[in-house]
């Protein structure tokens, strides 16, 4: 998975407070005059202006270009302004990025339409100098707090990634977890919204481990009762670490409960059944299993049919949502060739809790 950085506006507003400086706007229109008249007004206030002349023009310097506003004219021939406004709004890439239909058709209809497809703003020609500089300068600053929120979610999903990789025994963790517990959620049947939601909680599920003594996380013995308090902190922490940041606020109750049990027997809330969330109860059961399945300072790696059968041995006693580890073993085995084929053997105590 990557979390790459997108491009971001320079500024809205350039030293002296009034011009566009840095920002990049696309315009989009058939009529190359009506190009050129944005065009002269928009390079005048300091704006980078990248022209297109067709819809599938402008899907493709979007691509090239990554704009921080879009000016789309709506009557195109082969595909108009509707249809490519609706192809950026869908994509998650681009839906942020502000479009304003520059259009001489008013109607009530078509403005319904142009919301449907996800305008942000409409403006009739021939338009106002003064309204549609405007409504670009305060589009782009909007532009500008979605992209500051991105680039804060970016930087957390690159340091819980960091921390992964810099540990040898967890190395690639988070990111496995990550991927293993949306593929479950999407073979439960849960949308792709809630399959999103849980793809980020595994990103930064154990984020609250950068605050945990390396020296116990490595520690080839079993932990004493204060190690294992210290280290039972982790879900609290990455919860803390995460609540500050608007969107994360639907992965906080999974970051959190990742380790309760379903007989209520787990940390740090002690939540039993189905009070724990649906995402943690997911997140618990695959944590585990690559747990199981990778080298820890304490023992090497289980093949994944010795995990998947060590995990319903700790079903029974009310450790995970039996229905769920249930659906992961039928997944697994829907994906054979990710399975190593091994015979049956190996302790049931052969993880630690935290893991």
């Amino acid at each position: 998975m990557k979390f790459d950085f997108k491009h971001k506006a320079v500024s809205a507003t350039g030293e002296n407070g009034s011009n566009g400086y840095g920002a990049r706007v696309l315009v989009v229109d058939d009529n190359v005059q009506n190009v050129e008249l944005v065009e002269a007004l928009l390079v005048s206030k300091g704006y980078q202006v990248i022209k297109a002349y067709s819809g599938k023009e402008a899907l493709k310097k979007v691509e090239e270009v990554l704009p921080d506003i879009i000016l789309l004219d709506i009557i195109m021939p082969q595909m108009d302004g509707y249809e490519v406004c609706r192809r950026l709004k869908e994509k998650k890439e681009t839906r942020f990025i502000p479009i304003v239909m520059l259009t001489a058709l008013d109607g009530v209809d078509d403005k319904v339409r142009g919301i449907e497809a996800g305008a942000d703003d409409f403006i009739t020609k021939p338009f106002q100098k003064p309204e549609l500089l405007a409504r670009i300068k305060s589009l782009i600053k909007m532009k500008m707090l979605f992209d500051e929120l991105e680039n804060a979610q970016n930087v957390l999903f690159s340091l819980a990634l960091a921390l992964d990789y810099n540990d040898p025994y967890t190395h690639g963790h988070s990111q496995r977890v990550s991927e293993l517990s949306a593929r479950l959620a999407q073979y439960i049947g849960l949308p792709p919204s809630q399959q999103e939601i849980i793809r980020n909680a595994g990103i930064l599920h154990d984020i609250g481990k950068i605050a945990t003594d390396k020296n116990i996380l490595h520690k080839p013995g079993a932990l004493n009762i204060n190690e294992y308090r210290h280290v039972k902190e982790h879900p609290v922490i990455g919860e803390r670490i995460c609540k500050p940041l608007k969107f994360a606020k639907p992965l906080l109750p999974i970051i959190r409960g990742h380790h309760e049990r379903y007989n209520g027997t787990g940390y740090p809330d002690g939540l039993e059944g189905e009070d724990i969330p649906l995402g943690a109860r997911i997140l618990a059961i695959v944590d585990v299993y690559d747990a199981l399945t990778s080298v820890r300072p304490y023992r090497g790696e289980i093949p994944s049919e010795v995990a998947v059968e060590v995990m319903k041995a700790e079903a029974l006693k009310g450790y995970w949502d039996k229905e769920l580890l249930k659906a992961f073993a039928s997944m697994l085995k829907e994906n054979e060739e990710e399975l190593r084929s091994t015979s049956i053997t190996g302790s049931t105590s052969v993880f630690r809790e935290y893991d």
